[in-house]
């Protein structure tokens, strides 16, 4: 193999890396609602509620809905609750659902599949919480209609298990966002970006390392280079 080879061949890596990294990138960008349900109270928009190993979270974490919409918990395994950060209810010391909307709290629900519902009728950004899972970073943020209220000021009071409580712009324009939320830098998703940059690095070394053979003959016979050749 000459140098010219060596270097096509890392070039021909990287750049499957790279675009593997874009084409991941369009397709997150792509498909029908993601939403579970429509809404209604016959078919609710549905939030699941899981434990996993150390992990406890709602997915989705993010969710847009409209006024008069309805929202369905589903504990899926684990002990949990769907708990607005309101003063009236357990472990919330500060409000962040918007002015004059009901409060909600399921209780702790400790059956597998079963359900709490609510219907949203104020306009606005609402954080909520899992009772027994708040300080291990159990939160989610729903807005209906458009965003506004306490929630869209400061940061939410409690970390999230991984991830970021996605923004209220963001939730609107997706609709639905799954757990963990990895925020788009807009070159692309930090996974995407992390691929992209690990294979131009990729490609630095394998340039790099041609030179030093270069320079210490081992491709003395065989590289173009050294015989004038273009």
């Amino acid at each position: 193999m000459n140098r010219r080879e060596f270097l096509a061949g890392a070039a021909g890596t990287s750049a499957v890396a790279l675009t593997s990294t874009t084409a991941t990138a369009q397709e997150d960008g792509e498909g029908s609602d993601p939403r579970q349900g429509s809404g209604t109270e016959d078919d609710p928009y549905v939030v699941n509620m899981y434990t996993e190993s150390s992990e406890y979270y709602f997915d989705p974490v993010g969710l847009h809905i409209e006024p008069g919409d309805t929202v369905q918990w589903v504990n899926a395994s684990g002990d949990h609750s769907a708990t607005s950060y309101t003063t009236d209810n357990p472990s919330a010391s500060v409000r962040r659902v918007p002015e004059g909307a009901a409060s909600f709290n399921s209780g702790t629900l400790t059956e597998d599949g079963a359900t709490y519902t609510h219907t949203f009728e104020t306009e606005g950004t609402y954080d909520y919480y899992c009772i027994p899972h708040k300080t291990l970073g159990m939160v989610a943020r729903l807005v209906v209609g458009e965003p506004g209220g306490p929630a869209t000021e400061g940061s939410i009071p409690d970390s999230v298990g991984s991830g970021v409580v996605p923004d209220s712009e963001t939730i609107v324009e997706e609709q639905a966002l799954s757990y963990p939320f990895i925020p788009n830098t807009g070159a692309g998703s930090l996974p995407g970006l992390a691929v992209g940059a690990l294979a131009l690095f990729g490609l630095g070394n394998a340039y790099m390392l041609s030179e030093y053979d270069v320079l210490s003959g081992r491709y003395k016979n065989s590289d173009d280079t050294q015989t004038g050749l273009e």
